[in-house]
C-alpha cells in the first residue's frame, strides 16, 4: 500500500506544546434532562359510558450531539459502540475493530476522555501516547479542541498471523482541520487539514478481544 509520508499525522502537535498543559480534570459530559410530567387522566362524567383512553407518558428529552466551535466544546459527544463482529479473531472482526479504535481516536479530540481507547492501546505506542497528550491536555482548564474529526476510508488486511501472533492492519487516514481554543474562548491556533496518510496497526487477539501494539505512519 503507497501512502503519503505526513510529519504531522492526526493533526498531532510537537510534544512540547501538549506537555506545556497544566494537568487538571477531565471535562464532564452533560447529562439528559428529567422526564416531563405527563399530566393528569381527564376525568370522566358521572353516569357516562365512556372511558377516558390513559394518558400517555411524555418521552424524556433526548440529549443533543452539538460539536466544538467557538463558543464551547462538544456536548453529548456519542461514545463509540463495539461492534460484536469486532469481538471475534476473523478477518471482517480485525477491520471493524481497526475502525473502532480509529473512533475512539476521533473521540478523543472532541472530549478529552481517552479512557476506553487507552484500555486496548499499549503504552508503548508512541504516536498514540502523543496523541493522547493533545487530546487530554487540550481538555483541561477551560481549553478545548474543536474539529479535527477522524475517518477511515479505506481498512484492509491479509489477516495473516506472524509468530509473535501480531496481524497487520493497513489502514488510510483522514483528519479535519483541528482548532485550539483557550479558556476565554480565543483561538490558539489551527492545524490545516493534513493530506490523508496511510497508518499500519498491529494488533494481536489475547484474552477474546483485540489489543493494539502499535500504530506507525505507513512511507514509501
Amino acid at each position: 500500500m503507497t501512502s503519503i509520508n505526513v510529519s504531522t499525522p492526526w493533526g498531532i502537535r510537537s510534544a512540547a506544546a501538549g506537555a506545556a498543559v497544566a494537568a487538571a480534570l477531565m471535562l464532564a459530559g452533560c447529562a439528559g434532562g428529567a422526564p416531563a410530567d405527563p399530566g393528569a387522566v381527564p376525568s370522566t362524567p358521572t353516569g357516562s359510558a365512556t372511558s377516558s383512553p390513559p394518558s400517555t407518558p411524555t418521552p424524556a428529552p433526548t440529549a443533543v450531539y452539538k460539536p466544538a466551535d467557538a463558543s464551547g466544546p462538544a456536548q453529548n459527544v456519542p461514545v463509540p459502540v463495539l461492534p460484536e463482529v469486532a469481538k471475534t479473531e476473523t478477518k471482517e472482526g480485525l477491520e471493524a475493530f481497526a475502525k473502532y479504535w480509529f473512533e475512539l481516536l476521533s473521540y478523543g479530540y472532541e472530549t478529552g476522555d481517552t479512557r476506553i481507547l487507552s484500555g486496548l492501546t499499549s503504552p508503548s505506542c508512541t504516536m498514540c501516547e502523543r496523541a493522547k497528550e493533545v487530546q487530554e491536555g487540550w481538555h483541561q482548564e477551560g481549553r478545548w479542541l474543536a474539529g479535527g474529526k477522524v475517518t477511515t476510508p479505506s481498512i484492509t488486511t491479509t489477516f495473516i498471523k506472524a509468530s509473535d501472533g501480531n496481524y497487520q492492519v493497513a489502514i488510510q487516514v483522514s483528519q479535519e482541520p483541528l482548532s485550539y481554543y483557550n479558556p476565554d474562548k480565543s483561538l490558539d491556533s489551527v492545524d490545516p487539514k493534513p493530506a490523508d496518510s496511510g497508518s499500519l496497526m498491529l494488533a494481536v487477539f489475547r484474552d477474546g478481544a483485540w489489543f493494539v501494539q502499535t500504530v506507525e505512519p505507513i512511507v514509501g
